[in-house]
């Protein structure tokens, strides 16, 4: 955390939880134009955690200086990750693959990780951290399970149990068990180096991941901000809120 950033949080200020948006073609009033969007529930998930949400458009350029000014990241969901990342070939049905955000998130990833600025990874977000430590992908998971449990409906979120690992950063933020929903066809295959599965699916799925030693980092393969309890997104404001005060 910058000095700035840290004295901030000490006086109360609110914490700038850096937030992952992205480019896409979107018609509003009279305009039908490329624009950086984001899902608003994002935003409203980190206010109610006690966060100020700053959303990042895809960029590769600048990114050391722009997590020196933030107090944690947040990776959100989206399309899948270009398989070449983690040295595959595309499955049929991998789809709405963006190089240009691929290649800016790993790099905001890359230089928050340098800092160990706090990171929590949403869906896609979480798959992000496991191919940036050299892990890999199951690119269609029905494939794998048998059955399309992660992704009924498309569009429609599904409400399912995770259990999460005895001793791990998630379990302290929520408990042997949660209720989570999901909306998801790809997941993580082959962990990445020194990378943790933190919870797992009835049908064996990984559902979260984190990596031990960091202040914070944490990924969970469903979606917190759609639902009523924040408790990962508060825990991650409480740690930049607790190292502002060991600062």
């Amino acid at each position: 955390m910058s000095i700035r950033a840290a004295t901030d949080a000490a006086a109360g200020a609110l914490p700038l939880i850096g937030v992952t948006a992205y480019q896409e073609r979107a018609s509003f009033g009279v305009w039908d134009t490329e624009c950086a969007v984001l899902p608003a529930a994002y935003v409203r998930a980190v206010q109610r955690a006690g966060g100020r949400a700053v959303l990042i458009p895809p960029d590769p350029n600048g990114v050391e200086a722009l997590v020196e000014a933030l107090d944690a990241l947040v990776l959100t969901g989206g399309g899948d990750i270009d398989p070449g990342r983690y040295g595959a070939e595309a499955h049929p049905a991998t789809s709405q693959v963006d190089r240009a955000r691929d290649e800016g998130e790993l790099a905001l990833l890359r230089a928050a990780l340098a800092r160990d600025l706090p990171v929590l990874g949403i869906c896609r977000g979480m798959q992000l951290i496991n191919v940036a430590c050299g892990g890999s992908l199951v690119q269609h998971v029905p494939e794998l399970v048998g059955n399309d449990d992660h992704k009924i409906e498309p569009g429609v979120f599904h409400r399912h149990e995770v259990e999460c690992a005895d001793g791990s950063r998630l379990a302290a933020l929520l408990g042997p068990r949660a209720s989570v929903e999901s909306h998801h066809h790809q997941a993580v295959d082959r962990l990445g180096e020194g990378v943790l599965a933190s919870a797992r699916s009835g049908d064996g799925l990984v559902e979260a991941i984190e990596l031990p030693g960091r202040s914070f980092c944490l990924g969970v393969q469903w979606h917190p901000e759609e639902g009523d309890d924040v408790d990962l997104l508060r825990g991650l404001v409480e740690q930049v809120r607790a190292e502002a005060v060991a600062a």
